[in-house]
């Protein structure tokens, strides 16, 4: 099966406020938050949803295996620029 690709754009209109999914990124994958009580609103702590949240996880409380219960929905990858 293959895995869907979006890039940063599409992904920051999964904030839980543009659209109804709410998806955040780690090392690459997108992972569906929607079902999270603590996304409420597209918000964890000082987190927002719709972003690529590789370098804040290092701050966590959490290491990434926080994302093991969240669906992966595609991988992140850079917009194609046009020649």
């Amino acid at each position: 099966m293959e895995i869907a690709e979006y890039t940063v754009f599409q992904l920051a209109l999964r904030n839980g406020t543009d659209k109804p999914e709410i998806w955040v990124a780690y090392r690459g994958t997108i992972f569906d938050v929607s079902e999270s009580r603590l996304w409420r609103q597209g918000k964890h702590y000082e987190h927002w949803a719709g972003q690529d949240l590789t370098e804040e996880l290092r701050l966590a409380p959490h290491s990434e295996r926080v994302f093991e219960r969240f669906p992966v929905v595609g991988k992140l990858i850079a917009p194609k620029i046009a020649e």
